[in-house]
């Protein structure tokens, strides 16, 4: 008899997580390493913010609050969907929580049963389909090849909702791919989905101030408002605000999710840390101007990035439109041989190559969904971020 319940068992741990522990463990060795698995802002969180956070503290605003969020961080949150997002949102609308994963969680595992399908585009971030796994739902996957630009079509949208799908879950921009979909490309998907009512619609906006499209940032219910009733927009201050460890996610959408989530959270962490949702109150209601300068920063280092990793033989990186991350195919060196002898049987191969010779910490596509390629993160220094791409030319070009 097994020691640990069976729905553990249908999940495996992250493999971006997997990936920072090795780096860190390598970096104690004394070992040269440079990482760029994981997905973190290098900017300090804003002195603003850090600011609201120490005076709640010294304010005493340390004890328990309502399970999912303070009206003053709801109504925050809900002042940034109707800035940023056109979309209304009533305090019993909005739930607050640990962090975006949390967010997600809660959501999938208070709705879906078994036997129920969620349909998740490919590449996807890692945690998608194990939250589906471990809720005993059936993750349905549509693969978006480099040639779709990361992205899928209506007609594969169409083609992969069934009776039994409960949820289609969207991500744009996208970890790992920093693919987004224009507010045309959504209205495209939002036709397929109107015809077929009995289906959810989850988009997770973790990277929407990370934009580097030459049109706006839109997300679903925006551009298509017949589905407001149905769509849970998953946002957060992780990225934009590089709160990442301040743990603060949350989501607007229909009353019964937002109640059945709070459900569940009552039941398992209760309160988001009352400190953060302080600090998340500033960063929500406070200054934005600083996203704009981040930003130049980040396609600045994209540019760098891309133009370095197609000088690399056998890779090809597209230019990304949003987030920090860049998704190259490694069809080209698929099949060749390392000094060693060794074949790159698998962009897991590839990644491990790289990380044994020249000694650059990536994530390998199949844990995204899509083989062959492999995510980077370029939320690190230019002089960091040039010498990791050279030492991966050094490594493509010395493949046979």
């Amino acid at each position: 008899m097994s020691q640990t319940s069976a729905a553990l068992g249908r999940i495996q741990p992250s493999a971006t997580l997997a990936m920072s522990a090795r780096v860190n463990a390598l970096k104690a060795e004394g070992v040269d390493v440079i990482g760029l698995s994981a997905g973190e802002p290098d900017f300090d969180t804003p002195d603003f913010v850090k600011e609201a956070g120490i005076a709640a503290i010294r304010n005493n605003q340390t004890r328990y609050t309502d399970v999912d969020g303070t009206a003053d961080v709801k109504e925050a949150v809900a002042f940034k969907f109707k800035r940023d997002n056109g979309l209304a949102y009533k305090r019993s609308q909005i739930s607050v929580n640990s962090g975006g994963k949390h967010t997600l969680f809660n959501a999938l595992i208070a709705t879906v049963d078994a036997g129920d399908e969620v349909v998740i585009p490919a590449p996807y971030w890692v945690s998608y389909p194990d939250i589906v796994n471990f809720a005993g739902g059936t993750p349905v996957f549509i693969e978006a090849p480099a040639a779709q630009g990361y992205k899928i079509t209506p007609a594969q949208l169409d083609a992969a909702i069934t009776p039994r799908t409960k949820w289609v879950m969207l991500n744009s921009p996208s970890n790992p791919s920093g693919a987004a979909y224009s507010a045309d490309e959504l209205k495209a998907l939002a036709d397929v989905l109107l015809r077929h009512p009995h289906v959810l619609v989850m988009t997770d906006d973790m990277y929407e101030h990370v934009w580097y499209a030459s049109t706006p940032f839109a997300t679903i219910a925006q551009v298509c408002p017949e589905l407001y009733d149905r769509t849970l927009t998953v946002n957060g201050c992780s990225k934009a605000f590089s709160m990442t460890g301040w743990r603060i996610g949350f989501a607007g959408g229909p009353e019964w999710i937002i109640k059945a989530m709070g459900k569940l959270q009552s039941q398992s962490t209760s309160n988001p840390c009352s400190i953060s949702q302080a600090a998340a109150v500033a960063a929500l209601t406070g200054p934005q101007d600083f996203l704009e300068d981040r930003n130049a920063v980040f396609k600045k280092r994209r540019d760098m990035v891309v133009a370095m990793l197609n000088d690399a033989p056998g890779l090809d990186c597209p230019t990304p439109e949003g987030a920090f991350y860049v998704y190259p195919d490694a069809s080209g060196v698929i099949g060749k041989t390392t000094p060693k002898g060794a074949v790159i049987d698998s962009d897991e191969a590839l990644i491990g190559y790289f990380l044994d010779e020249g000694k650059v910490a990536a994530v390998h596509g199949a844990a995204f969904g899509l083989s062959p390629a492999f995510r980077i993160s370029y939320a690190t220094s230019d002089d960091v971020l040039r010498k990791a791409c050279t030492r991966i030319q050094e490594a493509c070009a010395a493949l046979k």
